[in-house]
């Protein structure tokens, strides 16, 4: 009771200093951010709202100013089963791509947030 406590406080103030300093977002020609809005729809990121890798993951979502759906996997949510079931394990954050014929399940932030940067640089998106 008293850890939960403590990592809800935790995860509060976390929260509150994203918030406090949000990455200023990239700002791109109108047809390169259509292809990023294209390439994102292919992506969604299973997350806690207030766990700390996830807020990372998060922030470098926003500072590449994308649009990734965002599914929350809180206790007795509808998505911590399909995280569970589709990616094999219960670990956030957790990015689903999914391609044609391909679908992988993306953990641990660092390599996320790699794939994203790698994904969505300037000349990822001019290369098309």
């Amino acid at each position: 009771m008293l850890i939960k406590l403590v990592r809800q406080g935790l995860g509060s103030i976390i929260v509150f200093i994203d918030w406090l300093t949000r990455p200023k977002m990239i700002q791109r020609s109108a047809e390169q951010q259509a292809r990023a809005d294209a390439k994102a729809k292919s992506l969604k990121l299973y997350q806690l709202y207030a766990c700390p890798f996830c807020v990372k993951t998060r922030r470098t979502i926003r500072r590449l100013n994308i649009t990734i759906e965002t599914l929350d996997v809180s206790e007795g949510s509808p998505y911590r089963t399909q995280l569970e079931q589709g990616g094999g394990k219960f670990q956030v954050p957790c990015l689903l791509i999914e391609k044609p014929g391909e679908t992988t399940w993306m953990y641990e932030s660092a390599e996320i947030i790699d794939y994203l940067n790698k994904e969505f640089s300037e000349d990822a998106l001019r290369a098309g």
